[in-house]
Parts: C-alpha cells; structure tokens; sequence
C-alpha cells in the first residue's frame, strides 16, 4: 500500500505546481514574475528527479552526480546570462 502512495502523492504536487504555475502566470506581473516561474520550475524538475526518475531509491552517489550535473546546469546559465547582459 506504501508503495502505492508515492506515485499518488507525486501526482498531486505536479497537479498543485501546473495550478500554481497558471495562477501565477495571471496574478503575478512585473519583475518578481520570473523569479516566482523558475522557482515554481525547480520545485517541479525536484519533483521528477526525485519520484520519476527514483533517485529516493538509489545510492549516494548516483544523487551526488545528479546534483552536480543540475549545478553544472545552473553555472552554464549563469555564464549565458552574463554573456547576454554584457552584449551591447
């Protein structure tokens, strides 16, 4: 029954995370509109990794990879923003 309750549970907080996402996308305006997106975003790619693609069920250091690649991710967004912000 346990094992049951998970994928149920997932399926809920992807559920309240699209609602969330469309209800900000019509109440929130202005510069904080991205910042309340992409965390809305993280919460559901934590969500994936961690229910769908089982990293609750693997060893560490299967997560640590998985950890390092997403901060991999974010240094390479960085650097593309500051290269766009510089552009003249």
């Amino acid at each position: 029954m346990k094992a049951l309750l998970w994928p149920v549970f997932a399926w809920i907080a992807s559920i309240c995370l699209l609602t969330a996402t469309v209800a900000a996308s019509f109440a929130v305006t202005g510069p904080t509109s991205i910042t309340v997106s992409l965390g809305i975003a993280l919460a559901k790619a934590a969500l994936i990794c961690w229910f769908f693609m089982n990293l609750r069920a693997e060893s560490g250091l299967l997560r640590l990879a998985a950890g390092a690649a997403a901060i991999w991710l974010l240094i390479f967004l960085a650097l593309v923003a500051a290269d766009y912000a510089t552009r003249s």
